[in-house]
């Protein structure tokens, strides 16, 4: 395995594009392919969330984004993460469509963008991207971008595997209200209102302002941008790559961490399956589903 992880940090992208393969399919624990004592820290951050609701924009702005990273040198990853229909578990998988950066022969050897289906975790992370993102920073790559399917309240996972959550919003106020429904901004450690470029952006950026600034001292920055027509993009990417901890909501992150990992354990039990379909098929019921999985981890952890 060393092997192939010398070829992945040597710039082989169809290894590294199979381990993670292998990592997201749970066929492979990313403990066994990282070195022992794995360490590497930033000045700042590794992984970053780009949040918000649907139709913000979050897609092009990231482009944007990559577009000026990449050209100041800079090896910079996207890990998207597309929902997964609940019925077939399938996805789209369409986010490099909107990327322009992958194909920019003058930075397409520093942007890496890999899209992730949700398939089966009730959040809009699943948190087997937390182990893709090691390993592409133990492949050399700088900066971690995880962009989030935009399906509001369950946003909030993104929270337990990234350094930094940035929420993207629109000029219109609904989003505005969808972010806050779902606590977002509670957890911000920076604000975009995409779109500046249309009505209504400005006044709604204001309103941002207004409401943290009810909230005390800590309140994240607000700015206005526009992926599509390059407004404030080169002093967003400025902010944005050495954008601090605001530390706030520290309790609701790792809320959603221990949720998520116990999730996760879940969903990865052998007998998870088993016991769903025994769930439709009415054998037992969800108290007893829950106690069958819990039940088999506590005997095999004693």
């Amino acid at each position: 395995m060393s092997d192939k992880l010398q070829q992945a940090i040597s710039g082989d992208r169809r290894v590294m594009a199979r381990l993670l393969s292998q990592i997201e399919n749970g066929d492979l624990l990313v403990s066994e392919v990282l070195p022992d004592n794995q360490s590497i820290e930033y000045n700042s951050w590794s992984t970053m969330a780009i949040t918000g609701a649907p139709g913000v924009g979050k897609s092009v702005l990231v482009d944007a984004l990559m577009n000026q990273w990449a050209g100041q040198g800079l090896r910079v990853a996207l890990l998207a993460v597309d929902p997964s229909s609940p019925r077939t578990g399938g996805a789209l998988l369409g986010d490099r469509v909107r990327m322009s950066s992958v194909d920019n022969p003058n930075i397409n050897e520093r942007v890496y963008v890999r899209s992730i289906a949700t398939r089966s975790s009730s959040g809009s992370v699943p948190l087997i991207v937390e182990d893709m993102a090691a390993f592409l920073i133990a492949c050399g790559w700088e900066r971690i971008l995880i962009e989030t399917v935009g399906s509001g309240q369950a946003e909030l996972r993104c929270a337990a595997v990234a350094d930094r959550i940035v929420v993207v919003e629109g000029p219109a106020r609904g989003d505005g209200v969808q972010a806050e429904k779902a606590g977002l901004l509670e957890l911000a450690d920076i604000v975009l209102v995409n779109k500046a470029d249309l009505d209504g952006a400005e006044r709604h950026a204001g309103e941002l302002r207004e409401s943290y600034a009810l909230d005390g001292e800590d309140a994240p920055d607000v700015l206005l941008t526009s992926g599509l027509k390059g407004i404030g993009i080169e002093e967003a990417a400025v902010a944005l790559l050495e954008l601090p901890s605001s530390g706030r909501a520290l309790r609701a992150r790792m809320r959603e961490r221990l949720l998520g990992q116990h999730e996760r354990r879940l969903v990865l039990h052998p007998s998870y399956n088993e016991v769903l379909n025994g769930l439709c098929e009415g054998t037992f019921d969800i108290d007893e589903a829950l106690k069958q999985l819990q039940g088999e981890e506590n005997e095999r952890a004693s």
